[in-house]
Protein backbone atom coordinates (compact mmCIF):
# COMPACT_ATOMS: atom_id res chain seq x y z
CA UNK A 1 0.00 0.00 0.00
CA UNK A 2 1.46 3.25 -0.50
CA UNK A 3 1.96 6.41 1.50
CA UNK A 4 1.43 10.23 0.81
CA UNK A 5 3.85 11.72 3.31
CA UNK A 6 2.94 14.84 1.65
CA UNK A 7 -0.79 15.27 2.03
CA UNK A 8 -1.69 18.31 4.77
CA UNK A 9 -2.47 17.19 8.52
CA UNK A 10 -6.05 17.88 9.65
CA UNK A 11 -7.28 20.87 10.32
CA UNK A 12 -7.47 22.03 14.40
CA UNK A 13 -11.20 21.44 15.31
CA UNK A 14 -13.05 24.07 17.41
CA UNK A 15 -14.01 22.72 21.00
CA UNK A 16 -17.61 21.56 21.44
CA UNK A 17 -19.88 22.68 23.81
CA UNK A 18 -22.20 20.04 26.27
CA UNK A 19 -25.81 20.12 27.04
CA UNK A 20 -25.30 22.66 29.75
CA UNK A 21 -23.13 25.34 27.92
CA UNK A 22 -19.65 24.35 28.88
CA UNK A 23 -16.86 23.65 26.56
CA UNK A 24 -16.41 20.03 26.21
CA UNK A 25 -12.63 19.43 24.69
CA UNK A 26 -13.10 15.96 22.46
CA UNK A 27 -10.62 12.89 23.74
CA UNK A 28 -7.67 13.39 21.12
CA UNK A 29 -6.99 10.47 19.05
CA UNK A 30 -3.54 8.60 18.85
CA UNK A 31 -1.58 10.20 16.28
CA UNK A 32 -3.81 13.49 16.25
CA UNK A 33 -1.61 16.71 15.61
CA UNK A 34 -2.05 19.41 18.33
CA UNK A 35 -3.94 21.76 15.68
CA UNK A 36 -1.22 23.96 15.30
CA UNK A 37 -1.04 25.26 11.52
CA UNK A 38 2.96 24.60 11.32
CA UNK A 39 2.84 21.30 12.60
CA UNK A 40 3.98 19.72 9.73
CA UNK A 41 7.12 22.58 9.47
CA UNK A 42 7.56 21.49 12.74
CA UNK A 43 7.92 17.92 12.51
CA UNK A 44 10.29 18.46 9.19
CA UNK A 45 12.21 21.13 11.30
CA UNK A 46 13.29 18.34 14.20
CA UNK A 47 13.54 15.82 11.76
CA UNK A 48 16.34 17.92 9.96
CA UNK A 49 17.94 18.80 13.40
CA UNK A 50 17.90 15.56 14.45
CA UNK A 51 19.47 13.35 10.76
CA UNK A 52 22.38 16.40 11.01
CA UNK A 53 23.28 16.08 14.40
CA UNK A 54 22.56 12.04 14.72
CA UNK A 55 22.62 10.82 11.18
CA UNK A 56 19.97 8.51 10.16
CA UNK A 57 20.76 5.29 12.53
CA UNK A 58 20.84 6.66 15.70
CA UNK A 59 17.95 9.64 15.08
CA UNK A 60 14.93 7.99 16.42
CA UNK A 61 11.04 8.97 16.34
CA UNK A 62 10.51 9.22 19.92
CA UNK A 63 12.79 12.16 20.00
CA UNK A 64 12.02 13.76 17.18
CA UNK A 65 8.30 14.15 18.17
CA UNK A 66 9.66 15.26 21.48
CA UNK A 67 11.28 18.52 19.97
CA UNK A 68 8.43 18.87 17.48
CA UNK A 69 6.22 18.92 20.42
CA UNK A 70 3.93 16.29 19.31
CA UNK A 71 3.05 12.31 20.19
CA UNK A 72 4.91 9.70 18.28
CA UNK A 73 1.86 7.86 17.18
CA UNK A 74 0.80 10.74 15.05
CA UNK A 75 4.89 10.58 13.29
CA UNK A 76 3.76 6.61 12.32
CA UNK A 77 0.35 7.75 11.31
CA UNK A 78 1.60 10.09 8.84
CA UNK A 79 4.83 9.03 7.54
CA UNK A 80 4.49 5.25 8.39
CA UNK A 81 7.89 4.73 10.20
CA UNK A 82 11.45 6.60 10.08
CA UNK A 83 12.07 5.91 6.69
CA UNK A 84 8.98 7.82 5.57
CA UNK A 85 9.82 10.85 7.89
CA UNK A 86 13.57 10.62 6.22
CA UNK A 87 12.19 11.12 2.74
CA UNK A 88 9.77 13.96 3.98
CA UNK A 89 12.30 15.44 5.46
CA UNK A 90 14.82 15.61 2.46
CA UNK A 91 12.33 16.82 -0.31
CA UNK A 92 13.85 19.66 -1.84
CA UNK A 93 11.25 23.20 -0.75
CA UNK A 94 12.46 24.41 -4.66
CA UNK A 95 10.71 23.97 -8.06
CA UNK A 96 13.63 22.76 -9.90
CA UNK A 97 12.52 23.17 -13.32
CA UNK A 98 11.95 27.16 -12.32
CA UNK A 99 15.66 26.60 -11.02
CA UNK A 100 16.95 25.14 -14.04
CA UNK A 101 15.29 27.35 -16.39
CA UNK A 102 16.63 30.25 -14.33
CA UNK A 103 20.27 29.04 -14.83
CA UNK A 104 20.37 28.25 -18.68
CA UNK A 105 18.15 31.22 -19.97
CA UNK A 106 22.17 32.68 -19.83
CA UNK A 107 22.97 30.15 -22.21
CA UNK A 108 26.09 28.45 -21.89
CA UNK A 109 28.58 31.41 -20.90
CA UNK A 110 28.82 32.24 -16.98
CA UNK A 111 26.83 28.90 -16.45
CA UNK A 112 29.15 27.31 -14.26
CA UNK A 113 28.80 30.64 -12.31
CA UNK A 114 25.39 30.71 -12.08
CA UNK A 115 25.02 27.49 -10.82
CA UNK A 116 27.62 27.53 -8.24
CA UNK A 117 25.88 30.74 -6.87
CA UNK A 118 22.77 29.18 -6.30
CA UNK A 119 24.06 26.31 -5.31
CA UNK A 120 25.88 28.70 -2.28
CA UNK A 121 22.43 30.31 -1.96
CA UNK A 122 20.63 27.32 -0.70
CA UNK A 123 23.52 25.92 1.18
CA UNK A 124 24.34 29.48 3.25
CA UNK A 125 20.52 29.76 3.88
CA UNK A 126 19.71 26.34 5.31
CA UNK A 127 23.58 25.64 6.81
CA UNK A 128 23.41 22.34 8.19
CA UNK A 129 19.83 21.67 7.96
CA UNK A 130 19.93 22.11 3.68
CA UNK A 131 18.92 18.39 2.39
CA UNK A 132 21.98 17.95 0.45
CA UNK A 133 23.97 18.62 3.69
CA UNK A 134 21.97 16.01 5.42
CA UNK A 135 22.18 13.36 2.74
CA UNK A 136 26.11 13.72 2.12
CA UNK A 137 26.96 13.08 5.83
CA UNK A 138 24.52 10.48 5.94
CA UNK A 139 25.57 8.86 2.63
CA UNK A 140 28.27 6.94 3.54
CA UNK A 141 26.72 4.63 6.05
CA UNK A 142 22.84 4.80 5.14
CA UNK A 143 22.57 3.64 1.39
CA UNK A 144 19.16 5.40 0.98
CA UNK A 145 21.29 8.49 1.41
CA UNK A 146 23.56 7.63 -1.46
CA UNK A 147 20.50 6.61 -3.58
CA UNK A 148 19.05 10.16 -3.33
CA UNK A 149 22.15 12.13 -3.35
CA UNK A 150 23.04 10.15 -6.77
CA UNK A 151 19.69 11.00 -8.25
CA UNK A 152 19.66 14.66 -6.92
CA UNK A 153 22.58 15.61 -8.25
CA UNK A 154 23.02 13.31 -11.24
CA UNK A 155 19.49 13.35 -12.24
CA UNK A 156 17.33 16.20 -11.64
CA UNK A 157 19.96 18.82 -11.76
CA UNK A 158 23.24 18.08 -13.51
CA UNK A 159 22.46 15.65 -15.61
CA UNK A 160 19.57 18.08 -17.24
CA UNK A 161 22.22 20.91 -17.04
CA UNK A 162 24.58 18.82 -18.87
CA UNK A 163 22.31 17.13 -21.66
CA UNK A 164 20.92 20.98 -22.41
CA UNK A 165 24.89 22.19 -23.46
CA UNK A 166 24.35 19.50 -26.04
CA UNK A 167 28.30 18.46 -25.31
CA UNK A 168 29.81 14.90 -25.49
CA UNK A 169 30.45 13.06 -22.46
CA UNK A 170 27.22 14.71 -20.68
CA UNK A 171 27.21 11.66 -18.16
CA UNK A 172 30.95 12.08 -17.80
CA UNK A 173 30.67 15.76 -17.35
CA UNK A 174 27.51 15.71 -14.43
CA UNK A 175 29.28 13.80 -12.64
CA UNK A 176 32.60 15.52 -12.54
CA UNK A 177 30.56 18.79 -11.68
CA UNK A 178 29.06 16.48 -9.31
CA UNK A 179 31.97 15.95 -7.44
CA UNK A 180 33.08 19.56 -7.31
CA UNK A 181 29.69 20.13 -5.54
CA UNK A 182 29.69 17.41 -2.95
CA UNK A 183 33.18 18.15 -2.12
CA UNK A 184 32.53 21.85 -1.86
CA UNK A 185 29.36 20.66 0.77
CA UNK A 186 31.85 18.27 2.53
CA UNK A 187 34.39 21.02 3.03
CA UNK A 188 32.00 24.21 3.66
CA UNK A 189 29.15 22.75 5.29
CA UNK A 190 30.69 19.16 7.20
CA UNK A 191 33.91 19.80 7.99
CA UNK A 192 34.26 24.03 8.04
CA UNK A 193 37.75 23.69 6.99
CA UNK A 194 38.69 27.27 6.74
CA UNK A 195 38.69 29.97 5.09
CA UNK A 196 36.95 27.95 3.11
CA UNK A 197 33.87 27.59 5.56
CA UNK A 198 33.87 31.21 5.67
CA UNK A 199 34.72 32.62 1.96
CA UNK A 200 31.89 35.01 0.57
CA UNK A 201 30.28 33.87 -2.45
CA UNK A 202 32.27 36.16 -4.41
CA UNK A 203 35.65 34.64 -3.73
CA UNK A 204 34.09 30.57 -3.80
CA UNK A 205 32.71 31.46 -7.09
CA UNK A 206 36.31 33.25 -8.57
CA UNK A 207 38.34 30.07 -7.60
CA UNK A 208 35.61 27.15 -8.47
CA UNK A 209 33.80 28.15 -11.18
CA UNK A 210 35.64 27.89 -14.11
CA UNK A 211 36.40 24.62 -13.24
CA UNK A 212 32.39 24.08 -13.45
CA UNK A 213 32.40 25.80 -16.54
CA UNK A 214 35.10 23.65 -18.00
CA UNK A 215 33.61 20.92 -16.82
CA UNK A 216 30.19 21.55 -18.46
CA UNK A 217 31.02 22.96 -21.42
CA UNK A 218 35.20 23.00 -22.41
CA UNK A 219 37.36 20.24 -22.88
CA UNK A 220 37.40 17.51 -20.38
CA UNK A 221 39.66 15.19 -22.42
Amino acid sequence: MSFDYRRPLPKHQPPRHDDNGGVSTPPRRPGRPPGASNTRDLVLAAARRAFTEKGYDAASLRQIASDAGVDQGMLRHYYTDKAGLFHAAMEQPIDLQAMLSGLLAGGRDGLGERLLRWFLKQGDEAREQNPMVILVRSAVTHEESTRMLREFVTAQVLGPLAAAMETPDRELRASLVGSQMIGLVMARYIVRVEPLASADHDTVVAALAPTLQRYLTGSIS
